[in-house]
């Protein structure tokens, strides 16, 4: 059975990492077709820029949004001014922290599979009169579902397990922002705690394992079903 201080941290991991999806996924859908579909000036930058969280430490990333998103922020400013809401120290923002860690995996996966897309099959559609946004949601997104599962899965569980930019960004607050991680780090700090911390190593370990076997699965799942639907095509 689980402890209340375990049910607590997973429920707020699970209630943070589920938050931090919802955030990222459709800029992060927008954002890998914009790499994978269009070249630009200032490609490299833009795609430097979405990967950056992955190479940055995390504790550097937390510091950044406190800069930009603090009630003295230039975007966390005009929240807090206009709308009273302030992202730092909620649960909300370590949501937000953990979907910035996580939107690069999201984006990766993406726009793999968008890649792997034939554009001769959007430029068929195109042909038949149907318009870019139809011939995206029709043919391109259905035929990227696999890679969007994949990266989808990944993200939640990236942000998961994230720690450095949440504690920065939103503090270890019990009941509010103290995520697995973040109750496992108090656990080893507090003397006598070894055990409760090993009972929340394991079920971290469980929850991300979870997480990997679910997206293998779902993935081949959905790849079974698309050559399923090409071999009954006529």
């Amino acid at each position: 059975m689980l402890t209340p201080l375990e049910i607590e941290a997973l429920r707020i991991s699970l209630q943070v990492s589920g938050t931090a999806l919802l955030i990222i996924l459709v800029p992060g859908i927008l954002m890998a077709w914009l790499l994978a579909r269009h070249e630009f000036v200032g490609k490299s930058l833009l795609d430097g820029v979405v990967h950056l969280p992955l190479v940055l430490p995390p504790v550097v990333v937390g510091y950044l949004l406190l800069v930009v998103m603090g009630r003295r922020g230039a975007v966390g400013g005009w929240f807090y001014d206009h709308l009273g809401l302030s992202l730092p120290f909620t649960w909300q923002g370590a949501a937000l922290a953990g979907g910035v860690m996580a939107f690069p995996l999201l984006v990766r996966a993406v726009r793999l599979s968008l890649e792997a897309v034939d554009p001769r099959l959007e430029a068929a559609a195109r042909t038949l009169g149907a318009s870019r946004l139809r011939v995206f949601f029709t043919i391109t997104l259905p035929l990227a579902v696999p890679g969007l599962v994949t990266g989808a899965v990944l993200a939640f569980a990236r942000a998961l397990s994230e720690f450095g930019a949440t504690i920065t960004f939103a503090s270890n607050i019990p009941g509010e922002t103290r995520t697995l991680p973040l109750a496992l780090y108090s656990l080893i700090q507090t003397p006598g705690m070894e055990d409760a911390a090993a009972r929340l190593c394991v079920i971290s370990v469980v929850v991300a394992m979870v997480s990997l076997v679910a997206s293998e699965w779902l993935a081949r799942r959905t790849r079974r079903r698309m050559a399923g639907r090409d071999r009954g095509t006529p």
